[in-house]
């Protein structure tokens, strides 16, 4: 039976890293266990990392930013002597199914989004402090740090030496950064990228690969002062305390899991997943210290972490359930106000960091590589945040006037202030204006709507849907969907979709995810890579891998 691969942890769980709080600064020290790998057939030696490592890295930032928001610098370091990390463990890429290491790929570039964009969305500043190599995936965290320290010795260094080395390229996150977020000139970065041993010191600098180099015998002194100095500096309020990240409720089943305000219904046979959200049973909080009191309970946070759990057990553990149904149940209203609440309050740290959080799990959705569909039945609530569902599905279907026999509320779709701004996606544009590219002023218009309940001939006029049937047809054409999105190959689906999501300007974030999927996809299966004679496969046995030399 394959491993059921939990995204759950918390700090009494960790195996690979620890953390110091020292007030406004927190100090992030890597430290793998060997013997701790997700799955067996490997040692995770020289701090190299797996997927398990990197679960326990997302709930440190998520943690670093509900119940440490006095933290103002994170300083990431290693605990170990001599390497700083040795990035994604070789062993476990060779060994692991195509899928795995693509999904791996795709898991640790969002971790990296998440701390690389702290400062902007919530004040928390990162520093990399490199003692030792600090190789591949190991350069990649540290170049989603916003300072990189580097110490001038013999042993340290940094390289992303996969092409030479593994015939793969690293996880693309690298390759982008380096370019796009580093600067660097493209003639250098071409040796940088060829050759195994990496760059030290002084040229590490003078190449823009780092920021600052110090000598051995001053660098744990000049990381202090740094930390202090940005700290003393940033513009982030002081915040005495945050809300612990209680655990969340689940239970599996063999077709489903069911949390308290999500449901996930498996349908194996006809290769789909039902993911249904349940909008808050109770009035929104009278205000943020109500709001404050009620903790990771309240809806809006609680919502976004077990649909963003839901999101990731899908992705990892249900491989072949290609299309992923989206359904919500519930008043719009109270979806509306719940959500106000935060709006209203955008500048208290809790509401910012819970509307942050919506952001990244809806772009998480936006990234997942399944086809995506919404159904608006009667009794639905796709209203402010779960409306952003409908805009980010590939279709979207909507009950038209009453059903014979349903005497639940008319089906609609209910806009907020937060759709125009707050949840923004990869390419920087909100999903209403990546929808409607071609027709901006459609966006103004629809601002004039705020509030209103746009029943499915106004939804489907409006464009906010894709179609909208009545009685007689709508079984039908859902079912005809259904099917004929089962018929097609997932490959193909999956290429499509990525090209079709995805429109208006490119940036760094895009750049990565769209050469993820489409060269990390593509490479990791090529015999040079991982054939019976490839690098990935031939690694650590002396003996070079054996390539096909024809260019494709």
């Amino acid at each position: 039976m394959t491993k059921v691969i939990d995204f759950q942890t918390d700090p009494t769980k960790y195996r690979h890293w620890k953390v110091d709080y020292d007030g406004p600064i927190a100090w992030l020290s890597m430290d793998v266990d060997e013997k701790g790998g997700l799955f067996e057939g490997y040692e995770l030696k020289l701090n190299s990392y797996d997927l398990g490592v990197d679960i326990e890295l997302a709930d440190v930032v998520q943690r670093m930013r509900f119940e440490h928001p006095e933290v103002k610098v994170v300083v990431m370091r290693s605990a170990k002597d001599k390497v700083f990390c040795a990035g994604a463990n070789i062993r476990m890429l060779g060994g692991a199914a195509h899928s795995h290491k693509v999904n791996f790929c795709k898991f640790t570039n969002e971790t990296r989004n998440t701390y690389e964009a702290a400062l902007a969305d919530s004040g928390q500043n990162y520093i990399c402090a490199i003692k030792g190599a600090c190789a591949g995936g190991g350069y990649e965290l540290a170049l989603a740090c916003n300072h990189l320290m580097l110490t001038d010795d013999s042993a340290s260094s940094v390289s992303l030496p996969e092409v030479p080395l593994l015939a793969v390229l690293p996880g693309t996150g690298g390759l982008t950064r380096v370019t796009d977020k580093r600067k660097v000139r493209r003639d250098l970065a071409d040796v940088f990228c060829s050759i195994e041993e990496g760059v030290k010191g002084k040229r590490a600098k003078d190449w823009r690969l780092v920021d600052e180099v110090f000598p051995n015998s001053t660098f744990d002194e000049k990381v202090v002062e740094r930390a202090r100095e940005l700290a003393a500096s940033s513009a982030k309020g002081d915040v005495a305390s945050g809300i612990e990240l209680t655990p969340i409720t689940r239970n599996f089943s063999a077709d489903g899991v069911t949390y308290s305000t999500v449901e996930v219904a498996m349908n194996r046979d006809e290769k789909r997943a039902t993911v249904t959200v349940n909008g808050p049973q109770v009035d929104a909080p009278e205000d943020m210290e109500a709001f404050v009191a009620e903790g990771a309970e309240a809806w809006m946070l609680r919502c976004a972490r077990e649909l963003d759990d839901a999101i990731l057990h899908l992705r990892n553990n249900e491989k072949e359930l290609g299309l992923i149904e989206f359904q919500t149940q519930g008043a719009p209203e109270q979806v509306i106000a719940h959500e106000a609440l935060l709006l209203e309050n955008s500048d208290h740290w809790l509401a910012n960091e819970v509307l942050q959080f919506w952001k990244r799990l809806l772009k998480r959705i936006d990234m997942t590589s399944r086809s995506l569909v919404a159904i608006v039945e009667h009794g639905s609530c796709f209203a402010g945040p779960l409306a952003e569902l409908l805009w980010a599905v590939d279709r979207s279907y909507m009950m038209l006037e009453e059903f014979e026999g349903d005497n639940r509320p008319l089906a609609t779709v209910t806009l907020s202030a937060g759709n125009f701004g707050n949840y923004r996606m990869s390419n920087d544009l909100t999903r209403l204006e990546t929808r409607f590219l071609g027709t901006p002023e459609q966006v103004e218009k629809l601002n004039g709507s705020i509030g209103e309940s746009l029943d499915a001939d106004a939804a489907e006029e409006l464009g906010l849907i894709t179609y909208a049937y009545d009685d007689i047809d709508w079984e039908d054409e859902v079912r005809l969907f259904m099917e004929e999105r089962a018929s097609f190959s997932p490959d193909a689906l999956t290429g499509m979709e990525a090209n079709l999501r995805f429109a208006g300007p490119e940036t760094m974030e895009t750049r990565i995810f769209g050469r993820l999927t489409a060269w990390q996809n593509w490479i990791f299966q090529r015999p040079n890579a991982v054939g019976e004679e490839g690098a990935l496969q031939r690694y650590g046995t002396g003996v070079r891998g054996k390539y096909n030399m024809e260019r494709v």
